[in-house]
């Protein structure tokens, strides 16, 4: 398996959240090319079952989620969620605080080269 080892940065606070959704319910745009909301990290938790999750820019680099290992999700970068079978997950969105966004500023930000694509 290929689990994500990221974490949401210090200091992120949760700013709101999707339902969970199913195989059958999910919100068909999770499976197509797509950003979190501005500014927002993104955590995808799975609270039963498995699903993948791809960034665009690295499509050879499946990473798998379960309900021990979430996916952090981060601003201006495309993705999308891949369901191989039954799985019941949901979507946090989190903001870090302005006062802590300076220390996070000067990250490497992939997504940008997609950006207006």
């Amino acid at each position: 398996m290929n689990y994500q080892k990221d974490t949401l940065p210090d200091g992120a606070q949760k700013v709101g959240s999707t339902p969970s959704m199913t195989e059958e319910t999910v919100v068909p745009g999770i499976l197509k090319n797509h950003l979190a909301p501005k500014g927002k990290y993104g955590l995808v938790v799975v609270e039963e079952g498995t699903l993948q999750f791809i960034w665009e820019d690295e499509p050879d680099n499946i990473i798998d989620a379960d309900p021990d290992h979430p996916v952090v999700i981060y601003p201006e970068r495309f993705h999308h969620v891949v369901i191989p079978g039954k799985v019941k997950f949901r979507v946090e969105f989190y903001e870090v605080p302005k006062d802590l966004e300076a220390a996070n500023k000067d990250g490497i930000r992939p997504g940008e080269d997609f950006l207006g694509s």
